[in-house]
């Protein structure tokens, strides 16, 4: 997805604060880094104004390609000059390697003071120099609730040293998730992080349009957050997206994880969402109904690609027009289906739920099945996770197409209507619940292995009789 200026900004190392629209304020900047970033957008040819601190952009951002070209120039990053204060004077973003300059910038906000840095001009991994000031574990803790498993550090006489093992461009991811921390969340660890982080992704999530039929800015929004996590991703010719990992030797289950990517309703533009316990529209729909279960799904998606205990392969489907009669899924070819042993479908209002048959009348699987996700709720000390019967959903297909299935909770209520709202706790708690079924490999293959056994029992008896 194209990045909007505010991304742009903080991915590039600046610190500029957002007032409204394309509208920043400067006035927290330094002169030499305001400087260097006026004379970067007069490359990049923008058109823009600036008047008292404050810089107003007349077009909406340009590709970041053409932003990198803008700012990245011969022999940037090296040179005298490149040494300020630690924690006294701000880094000059003009002197730091292009690809590092947001990763070094967001560091020293958090208080984790930089001595120096490289972004390996991609002929070696990227690293920063810290000061000793603060706890080394508590920054290896921030970047492993971020998501960045490949690092490594050491400590030297004056610094410590991390190494960043990843792709250019990845660095530029880390600087801008790293802007979302705020400073106060470093000290308190890396579950407290993490639900922070997957609070921010669901925001962003319920704020993309997206009703039955219009599902394009979400579905490429769920597409850049996917892609990187799963080895094959294509979106079919339905406007489903379709995706696989294998994880560890893929000689296991094969879990399908599900959710749906359209509103019932169009989420109202300029409408806000009121947060507290449980969060809620300004006006119209929330639309949790179902983004909070795909957040829940890109959140297991991330868990499961940075330190996987599954053995299987895992197949993601989001579904286009759930609301309008399941379409998305009707329309899905039999041949993703095939060989898949079970579902998960994270599309039931309130908390605690785990539906196991339509109505009652339309069986979405085995009890055994069923039973086995209130014993990993058990298991997870996650209070109030029962069998119980629920309506019409994706999992209704999935089960026609024989694969044992289960509809949990999202944690919202009051669906399609104006009063809906979102259980934020509970959402994650769902999250939590899904990572404990992946957890238990060698319980879940077990209870597949038994369904297995019962139906071979069942084809067999009625032949006899």
């Amino acid at each position: 997805m194209k990045k909007t200026w505010n991304q742009l900004f903080v991915r590039q190392g600046w610190s500029l604060d957002k007032v409204e629209g394309n509208i920043f304020d400067c006035s927290r900047e330094t002169e030499a880094n305001v400087e260097f970033l006026i004379k970067s957008l007069d490359v990049a040819g923008v058109d823009y104004t600036f008047n008292n601190g404050m810089l107003m952009l007349v077009n909406e951002a340009v590709p970041e390609e053409k932003c990198l070209k803008a700012v990245d120039y011969k022999e940037r990053g090296h040179g005298e000059g490149l040494w300020f204060r630690p924690g006294i004077e701000q880094p000059k973003v003009a002197e730091l390697d292009t690809y590092i300059s947001g990763i070094v910038r967001q560091l020293n906000r958090l208080g984790f003071h930089t001595k120096g840095s490289c972004d390996g001009h991609e002929r070696r991994p990227a690293h920063v120099m810290v000061t000793k000031e603060r706890n080394l574990d508590e920054l290896m803790t921030l970047l492993l609730a971020l998501g960045i498993k490949k690092i490594y550090s050491r400590e030297q006489k004056n610094s410590n040293h991390i190494t960043f093992h990843l792709k250019r461009n990845h660095l530029l991811d880390l600087a801008e998730k790293l802007s979302l921390v705020k400073t106060d969340w470093v000290s308190k660890g890396e579950a407290f992080i993490k639900e922070k982080m997957f609070q921010h992704q669901l925001e962003e999530l319920l704020m993309i349009p997206g009703a039955s039929g219009n599902e394009g800015k979400v579905r490429d929004y769920v597409v850049e957050k996917l892609m990187p996590l799963v080895d094959h991703l294509t979106i079919d010719r339905t406007g489903n997206i379709l995706a696989e990992k294998t994880y560890k030797t893929g000689h296991g289950p094969v879990i399908l994880l599900n959710a749906h990517l359209d509103t019932v309703y169009e989420i109202e533009q300029d409408r806000e969402i009121i947060k507290g316990k449980f969060w809620s529209s300004s006006k119209g729909i929330l639309g949790a109904d179902d983004r909070a279960g795909v957040a829940v799904l890109l959140h297991i998606a991330e868990v499961l690609h940075l330190s996987s205990p599954f053995n299987g392969k895992v197949k993601f489907i989001f579904t286009v027009e759930e609301e309008c009669g399941l379409v998305g899924a009707n329309n899905v070819d039999d041949y993703f289906l095939w060989n898949t042993d079970a579902a998960i479908v994270v599309d039931r209002r309130g908390t605690g739920d785990i539906v196991t048959s339509c109505g009652g009348h339309i069986p979405f699987c085995h009890p055994l099945y069923g039973s086995f996700f209130e014993e990993v709720a058990i298991s997870e000390g996650l209070i109030g996770w029962q069998i119980t019967t629920g309506g019409n959903s994706d999992t209704r297909i999935w089960a026609m197409h024989g694969i044992e299935s289960v509809n949990l909770s999202a944690g919202y209520f009051n669906e399609h209507t104006d009063e809906e709202c979102l259980d934020v706790e509970g959402c994650y708690r769902t999250a939590i619940l899904i990572e404990g079924v992946f957890k238990r490999n060698r319980e879940m293959k077990g209870v597949l292995r038994e369904l297995n056994r019962v139906k071979k029992v069942d084809d067999i008896i009625p032949e006899a009789l």
